[in-house]
Formats: structure tokens, C-alpha cells, sequence
């Protein structure tokens, strides 16, 4: 059996990427414009990330270009469901399938037919921070992680701050609550949505980066593999709130961490391993089945947005 230092550490591992892509897609709709892309933000991310790591030779630069291409992906969903009012829904349903194919294609164009890049030679590492990693359990656990989780526990921080304590999560809060209004007040709408769009992508891709230069070595085509349809559930489940959102990645990250180490210590003996890959989604429609009917979005969440009315 996995001693629970390893357990909590590998649950924290793996909620990285599910801690970054919904807070991303919190700030989408928070500002009234839903965003079913995170899978497809994920995958450019992932996929960007991967490509200029191998060529630079620095995890940093790959994690850079991630994120202005998670931004230049989430440009067209902004477009489509701000300025053109199209369904948000189906426009993030095509990010998603632009994402993956552009992604698939590039990858075979760039390495002769690949089904995926090569192996990334220099990767993120972990980074034990003094003194705080010598803790007993928690230590090890929360404080010997890869740089993408400390920008995790980062981003948490500092968007609970900015959404409640600052005008600009005022704005953006109040614009995906009554839009009219902040109106009214003098807040661009359509703005304050772009910028919040936009910020997703930046997140979202963050987390798909950490997918292939940290926890992964590689991208191919099931390097995401729905973790940003299990974002998308941790931010319903979270209620809308920077904790919140960090407890149900956290919670929905276990779920990935148990169901891979249940394969390590051979759980398969007694469970079938494609019961043990079902894990994660079984339980995040159980979460979800029990909870999202109690659960409120905010009000303007994807409703189009008719300036002056």
C-alpha cells in the first residue's frame, strides 16, 4: 500500500493541471461567457508547450509560449461568442476539435508521421522549498512539487484577491451577474469578457503545459485526455470560487492519483485496470449528479450580450 505522503503528494501532482485550467475558465464565467474550450486550451498548451521546450532547450520559454498560444486559442471563442453573440456552448465545442486536430496534425507534419513529439529532453523538475518541505507528511507532499504547482497555489492566491478585494474582480464579477448595469456604472462589457477570455486561455494552457514538460515528458494525442472536461466539473462543483475550485480539483485529482497508483501497487489483481482508468470520470459525474442541480452560476453566464440593453 502507498504510504500517505505519496498519496497526498501524487493528488496534488496531478490536481495541477485541473487547479490552473479551472480557475481559467472561472474567470471566463465569472464574466458571463461560458467556456467548454478548457480541453481544447489544454491540448495547445500542452502541444505548444512540448514543441518549443524540444527546441529551446528551456521549460520556462515552452511554458511562456503555452500560455500566448492558450491566448491566441481563446481569441476566436471571445470573438464568436462576444462580438458575433454565437452560441458559446457549440463555439467551445469547435475550440476543442480545432485544438486536437491542429494539434495531431502539426505533430505528424513536424516528426515524419508521429503520433507524437519526441521525448522532451529538458523537463521541469521538482523544487523542494526550504525548510517548509521538511515538514512531517505535509512537507514532502505540498512543498517538493514541480514549479507549475507552486504557480498553482499562486494563482489560487491571487485570484481570490483580485476577484474580491480589487475594482477589477468587482467589474468582472458584476458583469457576469447584470451585465445592464455595470453598464450603467461605466464598465465596458464587452472588455472586461475579452480580457477575461483571454486570461482563460493563458490558465487553461498553463495546465495543459504541465501535462507534457512535468508531469509528462511527450505530447500526443491523449496527453490532455478529458482533464479539461474535469476542470470544467471542478469549476461547476467549486461554485464559482477560487477555493471552492481548488477543493474539488484536489478532490478530483485524488481520483486520477488513486486510479494510477492502484495500477503501481497492483490493485489490477483485485480490480480490472479499465475499471481503475474509469475512476476520475465516474466519480466527477457522481460529484456532479448530486450536486449541480444545488449549484448557481452566475446570472449572466452565457447569455449574449446586448450593448445598451
Amino acid at each position: 500500500m502507498p504510504d500517505l505522503t505519496a498519496l497526498i503528494h501524487s493528488a496534488v501532482l496531478y490536481s495541477t493541471p485541473l487547479i490552473l485550467a479551472a480557475i481559467g475558465g472561472l474567470y471566463s464565467e465569472r464574466s458571463g461567457v461560458v467556456n467548454i474550450a478548457l480541453e481544447g486550451l489544454m491540448i495547445i498548451g500542452a502541444f505548444t508547450a512540448a514543441v518549443i521546450t524540444i527546441l529551446t532547450g528551456n521549460p520556462w520559454i515552452g511554458l511562456a509560449a503555452a500560455m500566448i498560444a492558450g491566448v491566441l486559442m481563446a481569441i476566436p471563442h471571445a470573438v464568436a461568442s462576444i462580438t458575433f453573440k454565437a452560441d458559446q456552448v457549440v463555439s467551445g465545442v469547435a475550440i476543442n476539435f480545432l485544438a486536437l486536430g491542429l494539434s495531431v496534425y502539426l505533430v505528424k507534419y513536424m516528426y515524419e508521421g508521429a503520433g507524437k513529439t519526441p521525448t522532451v529532453p529538458e523537463l521541469f523538475h521538482q523544487v523542494p522549498v526550504p525548510l517548509l518541505s521538511e515538514i512531517p507528511v505535509i512537507g514532502p507532499s505540498l512543498f517538493n512539487q514541480f514549479p507549475t504547482t507552486y504557480l498553482a497555489y499562486l494563482v489560487v492566491i491571487v485570484t481570490y484577491i483580485v476577484l474580491y478585494y480589487t475594482p477589477f474582480g468587482m467589474r468582472l464579477r458584476s458583469v457576469g451577474e447584470h451585465p445592464s448595469a455595470a453598464e450603467t456604472a461605466g464598465i465596458n462589457v464587452i472588455q472586461m469578457r475579452y480580457i477575461a477570455v483571454m486570461i482563460s486561455g493563458a490558465l487553461a494552457a498553463a495546465g495543459g503545459a504541465g501535462l507534457s514538460i512535468a508531469i509528462g515528458s511527450e505530447f500526443g494525442q491523449t496527453t490532455v485526455s478529458g482533464q479539461g472536461f474535469i476542470s470544467l466539473a471542478a469549476l461547476i462543483f467549486g461554485k464559482w470560487h477560487p477555493l471552492g475550485v481548488l477543493g474539488a480539483a484536489l478532490f478530483f485529482g485524488f481520483s486520477v492519483s488513486l486510479a494510477l497508483i492502484g495500477q503501481i501497487y497492483g490493485w489490477t489483481q483485485v480490480v480490472p485496470s479499465e475499471v481503475l482508468s474509469m475512476l476520475p470520470y465516474v466519480l466527477t459525474l457522481l460529484a456532479l449528479a448530486g450536486f449541480v442541480g444545488r449549484s448557481e452560476a452566475p446570472a449572466a453566464v452565457g447569455k449574449p450580450y446586448e450593448k445598451g440593453g
